[in-house]
């Protein structure tokens, strides 16, 4: 199973992965601005009627796409906040107890309760196992006496990409470790 594409603006800012089908079609285009990376895949398309050559094309694993920016492909600059990216933020540790837990055995905790002014971002939610959460209940953390063992903070869009794609390649990672914030210590340690 061949990775996904990084794919950047034309100033070198990660957007979204994409599948080589895609990078494919772009590099066919004649869409990619430059290239990045050490992985190189190549892919053999069909046989041409007039020269009787098969068709190969070689894709980086980092492509930069002309006439590309991020306001064009979105005008998100808060990456999409999801459980599976949250609990991957907190290395499947809960923020209350520092236990590491399966996936399955973690919550979503509002730092400030919903119920009492708080929202569903970020910036104030951190993973929890369920006892802990059903510990800490409807408090902030200092009513109920449960310290965080860490502030909650909004991944970059780097970061983001970093937490929302299982098969990173060592140049795409390396790549993507450029720009994460100093506050992301959890996703340099995977």
């Amino acid at each position: 199973m061949t990775p996904l594409i990084l794919r950047l603006d034309i100033a070198g800012s990660p957007i979204r992965w994409i599948p080589w089908q895609n990078a494919v079609n772009l590099y066919a285009r004649e869409m990619i601005a430059w290239t990045a990376g050490d992985s190189l895949f190549t892919f053999h398309g069909g046989t041409s009627r007039l020269s009787g050559e098969r068709s190969i094309v070689k894709i980086n694993s980092i492509i930069a796409v002309k006439r590309s920016t991020r306001i064009k492909h979105g005008k998100r600059t808060i990456p999409p906040l999801t459980n599976r990216e949250l609990f991957l933020r907190d290395a499947y540790l809960c923020m209350y107890c520092g236990s590491e837990f399966h996936k399955n055995l973690l919550t979503r905790d509002h730092v400030i309760p919903i119920s009492k002014g708080g929202i569903d971002r970020w910036s104030n939610v951190v993973t929890a196992c369920r006892y802990c959460n059903t510990k800490k209940a409807n408090r902030n953390p200092e009513k109920a006496h449960m310290p965080l063992l860490a502030v909650p903070f909004v991944p970059n869009w780097a970061e983001y990409l970093a937490l929302s794609n299982r098969r990173i390649l060592a140049d795409q990672m390396e790549f993507l470790k450029n720009q994460f914030s100093g506050r992301s210590m959890l996703l340099l340690s995977n």
